[in-house]
């Protein structure tokens, strides 16, 4: 239908062409898309108002407001917009010319090529038509936001060392694994009453390999009631909580995920699921969650940051290490590669719904070894661990079952069927030289921060300034427990030289790990707590690590340490210098001896008598007296002596690695005097007082006794009138 030259006004530009709705395009279009779908060809277009009686019914408005319009003929009704030229234009840019553009304020559709600007019609978001932009000109036409790319890698490491994200069958390691020799483990089951703190005191053994308590009775643990489920998780935590979702086949993160959409796929049946996916690092602590998870009773008190961590740094609005509380979701045949957890932290987990299988690998220096050379390398895609170690352990734990996985075991998981799991991190004094390995590890194959125990350094500085006043206030401490704070102290002194000899940026990063609020001096706490640590060890040089002889350099054929001479150390009590007396190994300055657990004094013994006995003034008298016999005594003795006996006898008793050690130690102290003697009398006295001083008198003392320990002086503090002889037993 043609149709004649018109004035138009603005209420009519407005009207869009109308059309049936069954011949409406089937197409899709995005709610804020600005695009139209090209006309089907051959579609019949609806009459609207005959331009006639548009121009009756339209108001006539002032000449400056008119928008003329030119003349289109031959042309149908559906193949114009209000922007159309004349038919040669149209007929040659037809093509073009189905591209089409509707104002998103009139909504009146336009051909791109009548009303656009020539640009690309698919990047345009908002636009409008010169009619809606002369009546306000704040419109403008908006670009859509170019799609985004990210720089990172497409494959990423979800967990410290799993595999580099190469694509790969999800069940790939399963089969695998059914022509590998895999033993059945042999771990311990233990009841729950009986992990306790306890248990690691009394067993040397504990902590040392995983254990299984097949029923969580008696472990002072706390989780939901069994009907919990993952809907439930997704409830309570949120629905929109962002978290981090692995795919099996690649072991790669899959971003953007929320946990309502997890719950929604993890609720699917696992036909009608896209890819195997695993949720391993949700962390609940902060959320109305963590008030059902309590972990067990052994955790808490071992836990380093429970135990050491301020309380009042700890909670909202404090960044603390948060890695007590994991909700762990899995469908059947997830898999997670070989891995060991962060800084070498223990593991508490328990099953509440489903099954998981573990394959265990024990953390001995070969096979750490192993593992640090496959990890993060190819061999991951590549090659099963357990042909790199020496041998691979199951284990199975079903819902209710409860393991403890100790500091610095290699691990891989497999879930048969839909689990859900709660566990947690811990890091703990009974094993701080293989949680140290593993972080050396961690720097060494380049192990993301982001994949790292959280304020780990931050952490160790509290742990070490605690000890140190434990030590310092005396307290006793296992063999187990030493060597582990030795290790730690060695650990905090290469922080120390880190911040004294260390570039700018690592004097900066080292200093920022210390609490300042805690630690004054960090050098100076480090290197004490090595020096108190080995003082309580017995160990027996600065330079000698617990158990670890130091290579000695010579110089000048003496002894030294590194080019530069020792000083001469103090001779043990009672020694004489060139002498060899008393001599033995050297010990450290105000060094004290390693305690005892029960140390008890016997009620003392006092007595007074009148002998005969020789009076000790004829030559070789004192290798008569020293004997500690009769022959001084008897009637043929001829001078009548007073004799004052003191008794003194303590036991002592401590526990050692096979059993025990039990000492005796008896001192009998004794007072001579000779009433009856000879005119020279004062003389002799003055003589023996030469002879016996009492600083010899003590010096003998510390001769005789095991324990190298004084004896106490006379309750008076005074020596005998008159010629006297003292001696001491143990």
């Amino acid at each position: 239908m043609a149709r004649g030259k018109r004035r138009i006004t603005r209420s009519t530009a407005q009207k869009p062409p109308e059309r049936s709705p069954e011949l409406e395009p089937l197409t899709p279009l995005s709610t804020r898309s600005s695009l139209t779908p090209v006309p089907m060809q051959g579609e019949e277009p609806v009459p609207t108002s005959p331009p006639e009686q548009a121009t009756e019914e339209a108001p006539v408005p002032e000449p400056e407001q008119e928008i003329p319009i030119e003349p289109v003929s031959m042309a149908s009704e559906d193949d114009t917009c209000p922007a159309c030229k004349d038919q040669i234009d149209l007929q040659s840019s037809a093509v073009p010319k189905e591209n089409w553009i509707r104002c998103d304020a009139c909504k009146t559709w336009y051909h791109w090529l009548c009303a656009g600007n020539g640009g690309d019609v698919d990047a345009i978001d908002k636009w409008y038509c010169k009619s809606c932009v002369l009546e306000k000109p704040s419109r403008t036409m908006t670009l859509k936001l170019p799609t985004r790319k990210s720089s990172r890698k497409r494959t990423q490491l979800d967990y410290a060392n799993l595999n580099s994200g190469v694509e790969s069958d999800p069940s790939r390691w399963l089969r695998v694994i059914q022509s590998k020799p895999i033993k059945d483990d042999e771990f311990k089951r233990m009841k729950g009453s009986d992990v306790g703190i306890e248990w690691l005191e009394n067993d040397e053994d504990a902590m040392r390999e995983p254990i299984v308590i097949e029923n969580p009775e008696g472990l002072g643990m706390k989780m939901p009631h069994e009907n919990f489920t993952v809907s439930d998780v997704a409830d309570i935590v949120g629905l929109e909580t962002p978290v981090e979702v692995i795919d099996v086949a690649s072991q790669s993160n899959c971003p953007g995920w929320t946990l309502g959409r997890w719950a929604e796929y993890y609720n699917k049946e696992p036909s009608d699921r896209d890819k195997v996916r695993n949720v391993i690092s949700l962390e609940i602590s902060g959320t109305p969650l963590a008030d059902q998870v309590l972990p067990p009773r052994l955790v808490r008190e071992l836990d380093w940051v429970d135990k050491f961590w301020p309380s009042t740094r700890r909670g909202k609005g404090h960044p603390y290490p948060k890695v007590q509380l994991y909700c762990l979701m899995g469908v059947a045949s997830a898999w997670t590669d070989w891995h060991v957890d962060f800084a070498g932290s223990s593991v508490y987990y328990h099953i509440l719904r489903g099954c998981k299988v573990f394959y265990f690998i024990r953390p001995t220096p070969a096979n750490l070894a192993a593992y640090e050379k496959w990890s993060g390398t190819e061999l991951q895609s590549n090659v099963w661990l357990g042909d790199m170690a020496d041998e691979v352990v199951k284990v199975t734990l079903h819902a209710g079952n409860t393991m403890i996985i100790p500091t610095g075991w290699i691990h891989a998981v497999h879930t048969p069927m839909d689990s859900l799991v709660f566990g947690g991190n811990f890091l703990h004094s009974y094993n701080v030289r293989t949680q140290l390995k593993v972080v050396d590890i961690e720097k060494a194959t380049r192990v993301p921060k982001k994949f790292r125990f959280p304020y780990f350094t931050k952490l160790c500085w509290y742990v070490a300034d605690k000890y140190l006043r434990d030590l310092k206030g005396k307290e006793e401490f296992s063999s187990r427990l030493l060597e582990s704070l030795e290790a730690l102290s060695s650990f905090i002194v290469s922080e120390a030289r880190i911040m004294e000899r260390g570039s700018e940026a690592a004097k900066r990063d080292a200093k920022d790990q210390v609490p300042a609020e805690r630690v004054k001096d960090a050098p100076a706490l480090a290197r004490e707590l090595r020096w108190r640590v080995r003082i309580a060890a017995g160990t027996e040089s600065d330079d000698d690590e617990l158990g670890r002889p130091v290579k000695k350099v010579m110089v000048n054929g003496h002894g030294s340490v590194n080019g530069v001479k020792r000083k001469r150390s103090p001779i043990e009590p009672g020694g004489k210098a060139g002498t060899g007396v008393g001599t033995g190994r050297v010990q450290f300055r105000n060094f004290q001896p390693k305690g005892w657990d029960v140390v008890e004094d016997l009620p003392k013994e006092e007595e007074r008598q009148m002998v005969k006995a020789s009076y000790p003034g004829e030559a070789g008298w004192q290798q008569r007296w020293i004997k500690w016999d009769n022959e001084t005594l008897g009637e043929d003795a001829g001078w009548q002596a007073s004799v004052e006996r003191k008794r003194e006898v303590t036991v002592k008793v401590r526990k050692t690695e096979g059993g025990l050690e039990r000492q005796r130690i008896d001192r009998v102290l004794e007072k001579w005097e000779w009433p009856d003697a000879p005119g020279e009398k004062a003389a002799e006295k003055e003589d023996v007082d030469m002879e016996m001083p009492v600083g010899e008198e003590e010096d003998s003392s510390r001769k005789m006794d095991e324990e190298e320990e004084e004896p106490e002086e006379d309750a008076q503090g005074t020596r005998a009138n008159g010629p006297a002889a003292m001696a001491v037993v143990a």
